[in-house]
């Protein structure tokens, strides 16, 4: 029994740095709630678009106006997360995010009209990047560096619960309530997160740092030259979802390759975020990781080989596994990557870093359905999917091949000297 309760304890994701620090405490019970209210919003306003239009390249149309805010509000709330008290910056863009979620409130009574639809998710969506930035900025300076990737695999797994919780109330709310009522909670849940942001100490970055802006986000993209590691980083996500990111082709394989509807549909959407959960929950073991450049590589892989045979199977229950796996696997990937950049990266640079891992993770998956989209257009929606995995397994070798820093990098053993060396706005 003791053999088993340790295997356990290595298992299940490590919640100990929320014990040892109160300021991860508030940032992870902030994180938790807005992730469940943004996921509220985030199914409430295709639903009223789609209402509203009875058109599906308008609800498509929504996804694509947030790029651009999205990649803007990263690299600008990077740079001024590392001019500025972080925890204001955070403050700062919740409640922008909470003014958006009730414009749509107030919208839904007065009508609604389309543009809103548009204009105030769009709006949103580059505040809630600038505050990513801020919070991913954060959180080595309030935990060991030890526990860095212990932290962000817990966070990974708050972030995957809001995932699963939020579509399923939003759903049960616009059936009950209608999507007024969901948008007042998701203001609401902003206004909470705001609370435990507020009772966070002041998060200033250490050294000296430049006026946000254009000029910052320069200085701070600078700073990759000639460092594989962070390069990689970035590089192998962006592999992955350009080329094994298929969301745009499941429609058409749920109708054509597994003969079923809507139901069938939502299944395919949900097995991913189904797998990614169940990965950021059993994360216990990842602080023991050392190789860390070889854990992303090898979890790329993974989620490369699974997207293939799904591509290759025919049977649903099939199909459902292999996209779980994938979601297990992008979630082990998002943890190592996120370490290495936040570990790598000196405090005074690291929010303009983690804006550009912001603009990553989020403009990569709508590049993917562009590119799974055209390919299934040319060759049919399985060929995309299979081509598309085998895509992202060459890249990730030649990437591993290409940036042999990034393929040997490893994890410090002690807190001392586990760093980067601080460094000044001149030096980069």
């Amino acid at each position: 029994m003791g053999r088993i309760a340790r295997f356990g304890r290595h298992l299940v994701v490590d919640l100990a740095p929320l014990r040892q620090s109160r300021d991860l405490r508030c940032l992870g019970a902030a994180q938790l709630v807005s992730v469940i209210g943004a996921q509220l919003t985030t199914v409430a306003v295709p639903f009223q678009v789609y209402e509203l239009t009875r058109s599906s390249l308008a609800v498509g149309l929504v996804s694509l106006a947030q790029l651009v805010p999205l990649i803007a509000g990263a690299l600008l709330g990077g740079s001024l997360a590392d001019a500025a008290d972080r925890r204001v910056v955070l403050l700062f863009s919740q409640l922008l995010m909470a003014l958006c979620s009730a414009g749509l409130a107030v919208n839904t009574i007065a009508g609604p009209d389309l543009w809103p639809l548009f204009a105030l998710p769009a709006a949103a969506a580059g505040f809630s990047a600038a505050g990513e930035a801020g919070m991913s900025a954060i959180v080595p300076n309030v935990v060991p560096r030890s526990e860095v990737a212990t932290t962000n695999a817990m966070f990974q797994a708050l972030f995957q619960v809001g995932q699963v919780a939020g579509p399923a109330l939003a759903g049960l709310l616009l059936a009950g309530t209608g999507a007024m009522v969901v948008y007042w909670l998701d203001t609401a849940s902003l206004a909470s997160a705001m609370v435990a942001a507020m009772l966070m100490s002041p998060q200033r970055a250490s050294g000296p740092g430049r006026p946000p802006g254009l000029r910052s986000v320069a200085a701070g993209l600078g700073y990759l030259r000639g460092r594989q590691a962070i390069q990689g980083a970035y590089l192998i996500d962006i592999n992955a979802m350009v080329f094994g990111m298929p969301r745009a082709v499941f429609p058409a394989l749920a109708a054509a390759v597994f003969g079923g509807g809507a139901q069938t549909l939502g299944l395919l959407y949900a097995a991913p975020g189904a797998g990614a959960l169940l990965g950021a929950l059993t994360t216990g073991w990842v602080r023991r990781v050392r190789r860390q450049g070889r854990a992303v590589i090898a979890a790329v892989l993974i989620w490369g080989a699974a997207i293939t045979c799904f591509g290759l199977v025919h049977w649903l229950p099939a199909a459902l596994v292999l996209l779980a796996v994938a979601g297990g696997a992008d979630v082990i990937s998002a943890v190592f990557r996120s370490t290495i950049i936040q570990l790598a990266v000196p405090d005074a640079l690291r929010g303009r870093l983690m804006g550009v891992q912001m603009a990553v993770v989020t403009g990569g998956p709508r590049i993917g359905d562009a590119e799974s989209g055209a390919v299934a257009a040319a060759m049919g929606p399985a060929a995309s999917v299979i081509s598309g995995g085998l895509a992202c397994i060459a890249g990730a070798l030649l990437l591993a091949r290409l940036l042999p820093a990034f393929t040997r990098h490893r994890a410090a053993s002690a807190d001392e000297g586990a760093g980067p060396a601080p460094v000044t706005e001149a030096a980069t």
